[in-house]
């Protein structure tokens, strides 16, 4: 039985939800979001969806609660949108934006130049004597999740000093340098 499966979903105003056979639409104020779904059916009564599975199997129980997080997560994006915050750590570690374009100074020779699919709205954050901060906002939480481990690729957070992009709030699991 999945616990997350079985919870109803709530459709706020201002949302449509539209299921076809194979591919479910949601449409609000900041966008459109669509997702092809499989071994389940949504029920849709007055203003609550629910999922329900087609059997047991372990692939159909698998996917109960995966179609429903993810119809979860759309509705939420075209209502509210989703939010990652990424902070550079360390020496000259900076970033710049204009528009869409990303320009991150990390210790390298050159700087890297990252353009950003249009439907993530980028914006840096450089006060004096804070950690520059990048922040990523969308409708398509799997978007901004993709491009913010992107990012965060270019230079992991290393163990030792704790230098490199990490999330916001993120704690580094810290090691111990040499010992005479």
């Amino acid at each position: 039985m999945s616990r997350i499966g079985n919870n109803p979903i709530t459709i706020p105003e201002g949302v449509t939800v539209d299921i076809t056979e194979s591919v479910i639409t949601v449409k609000g104020k900041l966008g459109e979001l669509t997702q092809e779904y499989s071994a389940v059916s949504f029920k849709v009564e007055e203003n609550i969806i629910t999922v329900e599975r087609s059997s047991e199997h372990k692939d159909h129980r698998a996917k109960h609660g995966l179609y429903r997080a993810l119809l979860s997560n759309m509705i939420q994006g075209v209502t509210t949108g989703w939010t990652k915050e990424l902070e550079l750590v360390g020496v000259g570690y900076r970033a710049n934006n204009q528009g869409n374009k990303l320009d991150l100074a990390l210790g390298f020779s050159h700087n890297i130049v990252l353009n950003i699919a249009p439907e993530v709205k980028v914006e840096t954050i450089s006060e004096k004597g804070q950690n520059p901060i990048i922040k990523l906002t969308s409708f398509d939480k799997q978007l901004v999740g993709q491009v913010a481990a992107k990012i965060r690729g270019f230079r992991k957070p290393e163990p030792y000093k704790g230098k490199g992009i990490k999330f916001v709030g993120e704690q580094i699991r810290r090691k111990a340098g040499k010992s005479a």
